[in-house]
């Protein structure tokens, strides 16, 4: 009895339980990176990344409706979705704010450069250098400053200072919130890589 007792103990569902093991952090692609594109990552810290040239189409704004107008523009031109969408990010006081966003063509060779209306202008972005820091989960402002500032603290660390900043987005609504991809950046003067 007692060894029946034993073994219905050991073999009962709290004793088979596994121990909770923490989800990885790992990049969920929905969609083809621009070629020559690093993946994003390693989460929660700064690195250094180089970028091909490539080629964006752009708009003002930063809302569902800027998604919309460059969602149009590529159907219409019968342009590949890619991955990540990008978002041009501007300092506002001591937090960062989106001022326009951009869809990548999977080479300079996919489209052409130019005006495509009023709304849309495709172009042509040179080789760059950022400081880049992704996480996994939301765009929340929280999580944008803490990147903001781990980037920050790196540019200081290195002497330099950043042309300009931009957010990738690598997921959309076919991915839970919790395991979107983002990545902030600072985008390095030419001179100095």
């Amino acid at each position: 009895m007692k060894k029946l007792l034993a073994l219905l103990l050991l073999t009962s569902p709290a004793f088979l339980a596994e121990e909770a093991v923490p989800e990885k952090t790992a990049y969920v692609a929905e969609a083809p990176l621009p070629v020559g594109w690093p993946a994003p990552g390693p989460y929660d810290e700064v690195t250094t990344k180089t970028y091909p040239k490539y080629r964006a189409a752009v708009t003002d704004g930063s809302t569902g409706m800027s998604f919309w107008t460059l969602f149009s523009h590529i159907k219409k031109k019968d342009i590949p979705m890619t991955s990540p969408v990008e978002m041009k990010m501007e300092k506002k006081g001591d937090t960062m704010e989106k001022v326009n966003m951009a869809f990548l063509y999977q080479t300079t060779k996919v489209g052409n450069v130019g005006a495509d209306g009023q709304k849309v202008s495709v172009k042509d972005i040179e080789i760059s250098k950022t400081l880049s820091y992704a996480w996994m989960g939301n765009d929340s402002k929280e999580q944008i400053e803490k990147a903001q500032k781990a980037i920050e603290a790196e540019l200081t660390t290195k002497g330099l200072k950043a042309e300009s900043f931009r957010m990738l987005g690598y997921n959309g609504p076919g991915t839970p919130r919790k395991k979107h991809t983002y990545e902030l950046q600072a985008i390095l003067p030419s001179k100095s890589f």
